[in-house]
């Protein structure tokens, strides 16, 4: 099967789409839509107009939008299944507790498999520059360190399956459950959730039908197409200030965009971007609305103490907190107020059995470093509770997803 991928060097998700295709042996042809117009054309053609990458035209004249290693497997008959039916542990999530925890769980001579749907390591394996996590005093790439992760996961025989979405948990008996997007079951004494977050949205009227034509949620992903223009970024934390200095490589100018009366994030981020003559702060205003033109933003309308005012900006990058991905969990485990996974402090949930750590567990710091570390302390507590249930036997495949 012929296929065009278009994407840009910059975006991680076309590298993931590559590097899927490559270890696959399929072949396909790459245009780089930053310098080849007529392809972004094509890829605005598929998107109503939108700049989404990766975007991936077939030769039967079918299309994929940002897809999935599993999407990508599913489109081309790729069989993406784990070599046992029963493991030790079960991983959902490849970020770095995800697969701190499946190392140091291998480490103890436990069988792992974790299953990712998307690219390995999480949101950090997109983050431009991680420069404050421990042992890296010149900084790591988003991308360096999802590979050193995974290198260094795969060296104590973890398995992972990166192009596989776990779409149902479940327990059986002693035995825990995941359903995977081609319909298969795998078991495990106890399953660990590492799902992430994503990025809150503005809720405001229009937004959903902008994202990705004006409105973006990922700098490093889109930062690129805005070269030589104005842009805005909402938010005041690290997250935002960082992004924001992140995102001067290629705007003219970046306004940032805050409801508080100063900015939230750490000293030392306020003093970059205090010292970034391309960076200018805006506090104490509520965005309302984004300004269009021909269907294209041109600013983000804001409220201050009644009255309202325009920032004129040609794309806007959103950075106001994180919502749980906890879609496959929150009917079965307790989820809090916000809907972050609640555990206690050896990172069991509510159910016995079925572990969190990261981002998606209540009263994280939402930090790299941070995640590791709930990720060494849940694998250790796993162990605990997995010692117990082994008495040195196996349960086949069949015992596996039968009750105790």
């Amino acid at each position: 099967m012929e296929m065009t991928l278009y994407g840009t060097s910059w975006c991680s998700d076309c590298k993931r789409s590559k590097q899927f295709l490559g270890e696959q042996r399929i072949a396909y042809t790459y245009v780089d839509v930053d310098s080849d117009e007529e392809g972004r054309a094509i890829v605005q053609s598929h998107n109503d107009g939108k700049d989404i990458i990766p975007t991936i035209v077939f030769d039967d004249g079918s299309v994929l939008v940002e897809p999935s290693n599993a999407e990508l497997a599913a489109k081309l008959g790729v069989q993406t299944v784990a070599k046992c039916a029963f493991y030790d542990l079960i991983v959902v999530g490849s970020g770095p507790a995800g697969l701190t925890a499946a190392l140091y769980a291998a480490r103890e001579g436990m069988e792992v498999l974790v299953v990712e749907r998307g690219g390995i390591g999480g949101q950090a394996g997109i983050t431009e520059l991680l420069d404050n996590f421990p042992g890296f005093p010149e900084g790591v790439t988003g991308a360096e360190f999802a590979d050193r992760l995974r290198q260094q996961a795969e060296k104590f025989g973890v398995e992972i399956l990166a192009a596989q979405e776990v779409t149902k948990i479940a327990v059986d008996g002693t035995y825990r459950t995941v359903t995977t997007g081609d319909g298969r079951e795998y078991a495990a004494f106890a399953l660990l959730l590492t799902l992430g977050s994503t990025y809150r949205r503005l809720g405001i009227e229009g937004e959903d039908d902008l994202i990705g034509a004006g409105v973006h949620f990922c700098a490093t992903c889109d930062g690129a197409f805005y070269r030589g223009k104005k842009l805005a970024v909402i938010g005041g934390g690290n997250s935002a200030g960082e992004e924001s200095i992140f995102l001067t490589r290629f705007a003219s100018d970046v306004t940032i965009i805050t409801r508080d009366p100063a900015l939230s994030a750490s000293k030392v981020v306020v003093q970059k971007v205090e010292e970034n003559p391309q960076i200018k702060v805006v506090t104490g205003v509520n965005p309302t609305a984004y300004a269009t033109e021909d269907g294209k933003v041109v600013g983000v309308v804001v409220d201050r103490d009644g009255t309202s005012e325009t920032i004129p900006a040609e794309g806007v990058f959103v950075f106001i907190g994180l919502s749980p991905n906890n879609d496959l969990a929150k009917n079965l485990v307790e989820v809090d107020a916000t809907g972050f996974i609640v555990s206690d402090p050896g990172m069991q949930t509510s159910q016995p059995g079925i572990f969190v750590a990261g981002d998606v567990r209540s009263g994280s710091t939402k930090q790299a470093a941070s995640a590791a570390g709930e990720g060494a302390a849940a694998a250790l507590a796993i162990r605990r509770y997995v010692e117990p249930l082994t008495s040195g036997v196996r349960p086949s495949t069949v015992d596996a997803l039968t009750p105790a």
